[in-house]
């Protein structure tokens, strides 16, 4: 599946291990990372999931492929600035949400807005957030309802 990672691109080392192991634990099971493709979470969740020999695909605000991490396989550009936090969550068959700050309530409220399935670890508390404590726990989550919605 795939799955789209949100969160801070400005983070704290702590919020980088996590994301990193979210990535990990992405990339093990084989699924597609979709993210916004720049620094903090989105270059964290890549580091990992590319560890794991899975895909990366970073949506860009910009309009330049060369912005992405590089961790980034398929860079998007779309010189859409914010406006490209539609395109996140909706590029992923469920949203796994971690720490950040309007950008990121941004994308949960399209994922949202959309119905795809969205799973907190560390991030707003929202309702149709569904939280999580672990990496672990959020892929095994967020498979159940991506796996629900399409049974």
């Amino acid at each position: 599946m795939r799955v789209s990672v949100i969160g801070g691109g400005t983070i704290t080392d702590e919020q980088a291990d996590r994301a990193t192991a979210v990535g990990r634990e992405l990339g093990r099971r084989g699924h597609t990372v979709v993210c916004g493709g720049l620094g903090g979470t989105m270059a964290a969740v890549c580091r990992g999931a590319k560890a794991e020999g899975a895909t990366t695909i970073g949506i860009l605000p910009s309009s330049d492929p060369a912005d992405a991490n590089s961790h980034v396989d398929v860079a998007i550009a779309t010189g859409l600035g914010h406006a490209r936090n539609a395109l996140v969550p909706m590029n992923g068959d469920g949203i796994i949400a971690l720490a950040g700050g309007y950008g990121t309530l941004t994308e949960i409220g399209f994922a949202l807005i959309e119905d795809r399935p969205v799973v907190g670890l560390e991030t707003h508390d929202v309702a149709g957030i569904e939280p999580v404590d672990s990496p672990v726990a959020a892929v095994d989550r967020l498979e159940e309802l991506v796996g629900a919605r399409y049974s």
